[in-house]
């Protein structure tokens, strides 16, 4: 890439529910690009966030920072969805390309907006679902194309499951593992769901009181059952109060020929187990090598950062492919139709356990089957 890259970041560290995993750190070091700029209100510890950016201009507004600068793309570090939504808007209208953190809404009706607003004026807006990214996942998916497990059968994947889990696991972590189904077998085509509160059947009216502002929320007991492409079954399960010392957030593809295995833990080793037999049968694994062949030419080398190394790497990733979508107009590897795939997922579940019935996939009702009344209005 010849092009040079004007980056602004938005990363307002006076709001809480900062993502925390570096989003606003994507594209430092990467060739070819200047960052102008940082929208953060807050002056405490305002020069080392500066210098690690490497701008000499901050703002305390986003909107000013937009039309000072007019940069060609922008970093949205918070992961609050509402927050996402006018200043997606913003840069859409002037042109600006967007790497937002996740979730980029809880909203289908702003989704579309979103989307329709960035098609217009011939924007890219890349989300930070780094499973796609990341080379563990990468791995398993060139694995299940290889036939190394056989033909593919159920995908499983779990959240936290810690105090968030159920509906809340759902929309902060199970975006994740949603959005990574996707991108191994393709969009689902229905989803049929339970989700119960407190031990019974949820009802629309439930609402769960959450860490975060992320929109109507209920159950803290959620099953849901996808059907992807090529009759491959995903399961996405999360139950409050779960989790104890380990992580039990992972991933798990089981295929005729064997299962390849993640677990969301700070070393996020792929593991392949070779049997033809359930799970529960016969659970031997072994780890696979895992190669990085992918290389950014002229890229300064990122440093090793513990457990935050996962997302340094993976965000710059998405940060280099947001360039070569640009460049070459074509949707980033993790874009907002992806993101929007994952939220009716999401609504799916709750459609269908209030309907009580299979849910077909993509939907035709865009409204938050929790906000919908029993007479069909919002």
């Amino acid at each position: 890439m010849k092009k040079q890259w004007r980056v602004a970041v938005a990363y307002d560290t006076k709001r809480i529910f900062l993502g925390g995993h570096g989003t606003h750190l994507a594209f430092v070091g990467l060739p070819g690009v200047e960052h102008v700029a940082l929208a953060d209100s807050n002056p405490d510890g305002l020069d080392e966030r500066m210098r690690q950016l490497g701008v000499k201009r901050h703002y305390d507004d986003y909107l000013e920072m937009l039309d000072r600068e007019k940069p060609q793309i922008v970093v949205l570090g918070s992961r609050i969805p509402e927050d996402h939504t006018f200043q997606i808007r913003a840069a859409a209208e002037r042109g600006i390309h967007v790497l937002c953190e996740k979730p980029m809404t809880n909203d289908l009706r702003v989704a579309d907006e979103l989307i329709a607003l960035a098609e217009k004026h011939n924007v890219k807006i890349a989300v930070a679902h780094l499973a796609r990214h990341a080379l563990v996942f990468r791995t398993m998916k060139r694995m299940i194309e290889e036939g190394v497990i056989g033909t593919p059968l159920t995908f499983y994947g779990r959240g936290k499951e810690d105090e968030r889990g159920g509906g809340e696991d759902m929309i902060v972590l199970g975006t994740h593992i949603l959005d990574l189904g996707c991108y191994l077998f393709g969009a689902p085509e229905s989803v049929s769901a339970e989700i119960t509160q407190e031990g019974r059947a949820l009802r629309r009216e439930d609402r769960c009181v959450t860490k975060e502002p992320l929109g109507p929320v209920a159950g803290d007991n959620v099953f849901a059952l996808y059907r992807f492409p090529d009759s491959v079954r995903g399961i996405f399960e999360s139950r409050r109060g779960l989790f104890r010392k380990q992580v039990r957030m992972g991933v798990s593809v089981a295929g005729t020929e064997g299962i390849l295995s993640v677990r969301y833990d700070n070393d996020r080793k792929l593991r392949l187990s070779r049997t033809q037999f359930p799970p529960e049968d016969e659970a031997a694994y072994e780890e696979v090598p895992l190669v990085e062949t992918r290389v950014i030419p002229d890229a300064e080398e990122l440093r090793d950062f513990g457990f935050l190394q996962y997302f340094r790497e993976n965000n710059r990733f998405a940060a280099w492919d947001l360039l070569g979508a640009i460049e070459e107009d074509r949707r980033p590897l993790a874009s907002a139709y992806d993101a929007r795939t994952a939220l009716e997922m999401i609504y799916g579940a709750y459609a269908s356990q209030l309907a009580g019935r299979v849910i077909p996939l993509p939907l035709k009702d865009r409204v938050h089957p929790l906000e919908r009344n029993h007479l069909g209005g919002e």
